[in-house]
């Protein structure tokens, strides 16, 4: 699974909740659509509480071995992390869909991984190219854009003060881009 897919349960997420508007449609699939988007996001919650450094490769295999005790597992090609944002993102928008705290326990502890593995002196994060060891991450000094354009802005929306003004996610979406779209309506 690659972490670039991390970004599809915030959409399931999203979509179940605009769809329980409309009384006309089945419940159990709206259901089960939000049982999905849950699914997943533990699935790629489980990519980062699951290395070593608590950060995500960029791909993880399914283990299917007979007998295993783990998960997931990644290949050397695979071990790096590039400050992606697709998880962060679903995990605020599951936050905001279901209110459920964990979401934001997730987010924090992930925050607190890229502080202690990625945050560089004198400023600035790196990608990292070895999340199976913490006493080794191999930095790669480089910092993408969407670290600081789309990770860090979910992590802010995630841990915003729930009683300040935020988005109305029934009148405005926000792509994986991080850019605010209005949602139009027929009438």
């Amino acid at each position: 699974m690659d972490h670039l897919v991390c970004f599809l349960p915030g959409n399931l997420a999203l979509g179940a909740m605009l769809l329980k508007t409309n009384p006309s449609l089945p419940q159990d699939q709206i259901n089960s659509i939000m049982k999905l988007a849950e699914e997943l996001t533990e699935t790629c919650y489980r990519m980062y509480s699951q290395m070593e450094t608590g950060l995500s490769p960029e791909l993880v295999y399914f283990n299917t071995f007979e007998g295993s005790t783990q998960d997931l597992y990644v290949k050397d090609a695979d071990k790096h992390n590039l400050l992606r944002p697709e998880t962060v993102e679903s995990l605020y928008y599951m936050y905001k869909v279901t209110k459920n705290k964990k979401y934001q326990d997730y987010g924090w502890k992930i925050f607190e991984a890229f502080e202690k593995y990625t945050k560089i002196e004198g400023g600035g994060y790196t990608s990292i190219s070895d999340v199976t060891n913490p006493y080794n991450t191999k930095p790669r000094d480089k910092m993408e854009s969407f670290f600081l354009a789309e990770t860090l802005k979910y992590f802010y929306l995630l841990f915003e003060d729930d009683n300040s003004p935020n988005f109305d996610l029934r009148k405005w979406v926000i792509n994986t881009e991080a850019h605010m779209l209005p949602i139009y309506f027929e009438h």
